[in-house]
Order: C-alpha cells, then structure tokens, then sequence
C-alpha cells in the first residue's frame, strides 16, 4: 500500500492528472472573480455612497447595449442646432438623464463614472492626485499613437520636458512656412474649381483631412514631406480600421484574434515603422555630421534629445530611445492631424450657417492682412477669429471624454471611489450644461469668449469648464500648433472665398474616435 501510495506521488504523470483538477477549479475561480464577483463588489461599494447607475450582467458590460442604441440613433440625421449631445454620445446622454450628471455605467468589467462637475474634473485632472493615472490603452489603441498621451510617472515627465522646446512659441513661428505652403496649395487648388458662375461645392471634411495631413507632414519631416505624406495615409487607413475593431470590442480580447482587419493593421504599424525609421536614421546622420537640422517637429525633438544627453552628463536615464521616437512621431500624426481637421471642418460647417459671424471674421482678417499672406503677429492678434475657433471647440469638442482610473481608494467631494474604477470627465456634456453656460449654452454665441476663457462660463470654476485640449499638467502639448493651424487656414480660406451650406449637407455629427460629419460636410463656396 505504502509503495503504491510513493509510486503515485513520484510518478509526475500522476501528480500533473491530479492537479488538473485542481487547476482547472483555480482557473475558473479566477473566471468569476474576474468576470462577476469584482464587478459586483465595485457596484456595491458605488451604490452604497449614493451613486446611481446601470446594472452590472455580463463581462461586456454596457457595450452591447452601447452599440445597439448608437446604430439606432445614428441612422438618422438631426435638426440644423448645436445642441448634438444626444446625437453625438446617445447611450451616456440617456444614463445621465436617468442616473444623473454623476452616475456609472460599464466598460466591460470596469465601472465608469461621469464626473460632470469643474470643480472635481479640475481636481482629477490636476496630476496632484497619485491614485489617479492615465488609462492604459488597449493593444489596437497602441497601434494609433502611444508615447506621451499614455506614459505614466517619471517616463511621461522625462518624454514632456523634451517636447516642450518643439512646441514653443518660438518655435512655431519658425514652422509659419510650412503653414502658409500647405495653404498656399489648398487655396490654388480650389480657385481651379469654380465654374463659369465663380462657384462650386466640394467636401471640406474629406479636404481639411487632406490640408492637415499636409501640414502635419510637413511641420513634422520637412524635407522629408513626401515620405511624410505616405505615413499619413497609413495611418489614416488605421484610424478607419481602429473604428471596424472597436466594433467588435464587445468580444472580450477581440485584438487577439487573427482577423484580416487586425492583420492589416498589424501590417500598417509595421510599414509606419519602417517608414519613421528610416526618416529618423537618416536624421542621426545628419546630426553626426553637424549638418543643419530642419527647423520641424522631427529635428526639434532630436535636437532636444541630445541636449538632455549632454545636460545632464551622467546617465541616459530618460532619454528617449529610437523606438520611443517613432512611437512620438506617430502621435504627432494622429493628434495634430485628427483634431485640427476636426476644428477646421465644423468652423467652416459653422460659419456657412452663421454668415453675420463669418463676414465679421472676415472683416477682421481684412483689417490686419488685407490680401496679403497672415504673419504670426497678426494671426495672434485676431480676437473675433480666436473667439469664434474658441465657440467651436465648445460646441464641437474633437474628443468627447477624457478618462483616468483609479488604481488606490480616492475621495473626491463626497464620494470615495475604490480602486479600478474608471473616472470619466465628458467633454461634450460639459460643454453643454446650461448650469455652467446659461440658456443659451447650445447656441452659437462667440462673444461669450470675448473677455477669453477665463471668464466665459458662468461657473464659479469657470476654467474648469472648458477644456477642448484637456487640463492641468497633461494639457495637449500641441494646443498652441493647432490653433496656429487652424487661424491660418481659416484666415486664407476667408480671404479668398464666401461659403454657405450645400442643399446636400445632412447634419449628423458621429463620435468615431473624434467628432466627425457622419455624411460628410458639402459646403457651397463663391470666389471673392
């Protein structure tokens, strides 16, 4: 019996069948922790605090039901208003509606909470909070653009101190011709069109893409403006790929899977790649030679690399490796691309609707340029364009939320959020609260913006509540590059053309990753 008994246990055939069991009972354990038991304890502690919210069911949470109320919503179009929120984001605008401005819903196994007021959203997104970070990104969202947005602690600390000198004012100045290049081709190609009335229609959304790839390109690679231009187009194909993958993300891990869409998005990172890769060495050259390094966001971001290495002398402790370069250079792309065509489009679908306010901005342009290209002193000059830009990014934010999670307990106001549950601040809602702006806070009305964005809500906190770019410490590092963008676009647009809206238009704002026409923006458009 006894050798029996030894024979078993020696034997690790045996012991490894008898474990299974065991194993598979862990696994499972784990399963249900993971999938019902944590979720529920997080639902527990939120309602217990006073917190209404959706029920938690399933491991996808409220996805499902995310996706079945947008389709729903979004086969149809809206009303010529600015009031979009329940258009824009239908789903969250009926849980706020039933659950209140601070209420959860589910990101899968994850609680998220709306934090709606300026006064907490300036407290979580102050950084002075350690409990409270980034959201990691998923693999497929890596796949757009890492780097600054995501990095944490002293790496996301090291990688902005070497940015900033690329964004300074200074700097952007000397970018001014790459601006003026891009709007020089786009206000060439145009006059080509009218017919024999001096007229024509065209899609500004699918031209401002194509205008801010070109600047982005250009702004970013300079002499290397064409290789830009291919990355562009990558990576605009993988944004439109990025949107057929978060389609499915109501199947747990569905980046795993080896479908053709998340091949051929692996595909696409891969030759972006490449393509940064062979940009970036040929730069290294250059600087090993001592030959001028172009004045763009490229060289700018190396040469201030090197500064840090020489700087401090010792360690290369937070340099930024070759591979963290191209992981910069395709958040350039993405970001300063995505949100300044965004901007610029609904400026011009706004303004067709608004022809008193465009030819006041006009009149402005007329009055410090004349026909005559803009210079960066005058660009920074112009109060009636700055504050119509500032109204659009009220009513038409690029991204509707920014979110942080909770990896220690926190308490802000009077509630204490546990760990893992994400805080959502969302913008879109924000921006349109008549509590914080007034009745007329889904109007279109600059002169809000009139004594700058200090004082324009009705708030106390009145900077908390407009945040197009974000806030606190980790505010867009690119704000002051796409407002360069966008008045300099705008301004040559005005000087050489009157627009109004097309019998084609179809008002249908659609969050796909930023806030896109969903039929596209046909605008009418009479040369001056």
């Amino acid at each position: 019996m006894i050798a029996t008994i030894a024979a078993f246990i020696y034997n690790p055939w045996n012991l490894a069948l008898a474990l299974i069991p065991l194993l598979s009972l862990w696994s499972a354990m784990c399963v249900l922790e993971w999938a019902w038991y944590a979720p529920k304890r997080l639902e527990g502690q939120l309602r217990a605090q006073g917190l209404s919210g959706t029920v938690y069911r399933t491991p996808t949470g409220d996805l499902k039901e995310i996706t079945r109320v947008n389709r729903e919503v979004w086969v149809k179009p809206m009303p010529l208003s600015h009031d979009i929120t329940s258009r824009v984001s239908p789903f969250f605008h009926r849980a706020m509606k039933e659950h209140g401005k601070t209420s959860f819903t589910w990101f899968g196994v994850i609680p998220r909470v709306t934090i709606s007021e300026p006064e907490i959203v300036r407290e979580v997104l102050s950084n002075k909070l350690s409990e409270i970070e980034k959201q990691k990104l998923t693999p497929v969202g890596k796949l757009l653009g890492d780097g600054l947005f995501s990095y944490q602690g002293q790496k996301w600390a090291s990688h902005r101190r070497i940015l900033n000198p690329a964004f300074h004012v200074e700097k952007l100045k000397r970018m001014l011709p790459a601006f003026s290049a891009c709007c020089d081709e786009l206000i060439d190609k145009w006059k080509t069109l009218p017919g024999p009335s001096g007229s024509f229609e065209l899609d500004v959304w699918k031209e401002m893409q194509m205008f801010t790839g070109d600047v982005i390109s250009r702004a970013a690679f300079g002499s290397s403006f064409q290789e830009g231009r291919k990355i562009f187009q990558l990576l605009f194909e993988q944004a439109q790929r990025l949107v057929r993958a978060f389609e499915d993300v109501v199947i747990p891990g569905h980046w795993y899977l080896p479908t053709a869409n998340n091949r051929r998005m692996k595909q696409i990172d891969r030759e972006v790649r490449m393509l940064l890769k062979g940009i970036i060495e040929k730069r290294e050259i250059a600087m090993k030679n001592k030959e001028v390094i172009n004045d763009d966001l490229l060289g700018l971001m190396m040469e201030s690399n090197m500064k840090e290495k020489t700087g401090n002398g010792k360690s290369n402790t937070g340099l930024m490796t070759r591979d963290e370069m191209i992981t910069e250079c395709k958040l350039f792309y993405f970001a300063g691309q995505e949100s300044t065509s965004v901007l610029l489009t609904w400026t011009l679908v706004v303004l067709s609707l608004h022809p008193d306010w465009q030819e006041r901005a006009r009149q402005e342009v007329y009055q410090h340029f004349g026909k005559n290209k803009p210079d960066f002193d005058g660009l920074s000059k112009l109060k009636i364009v700055t504050m119509i830009l500032y109204e659009v990014l009220r009513l038409y934010p690029p991204f509707a939320m920014l979110t942080r999670r909770t990896y220690n307990p926190v308490k802000l106001g009077n509630t204490t959020y546990p760990a893992g549950v994400l805080l959502s601040m969302p913008i879109f809602f924000i921006h349109h609260d008549k509590e914080l702006w007034g009745d007329d806070a889904d109007e279109f009305k600059p002169e809000r913006f009139s004594e700058g964005i200090s004082k324009a809500a009705k708030t106390k906190d009145r900077s908390a509540a407009f945040f197009p770019f974000g806030w606190g410490p980790r505010i867009c590092i690119g704000q002051n590059f796409a407002l360069v963008e966008a008045k300099m676009g705008l301004c040559m647009i005005l000087q050489h053309f009157e627009f109004e809206p097309s019998e084609k238009y179809v008002h249908a704002p659609i969050t796909v990753v930023t806030l896109q026409p969903q039929h596209g923006a046909p605008i009418k458009y009479h040369r001056l």
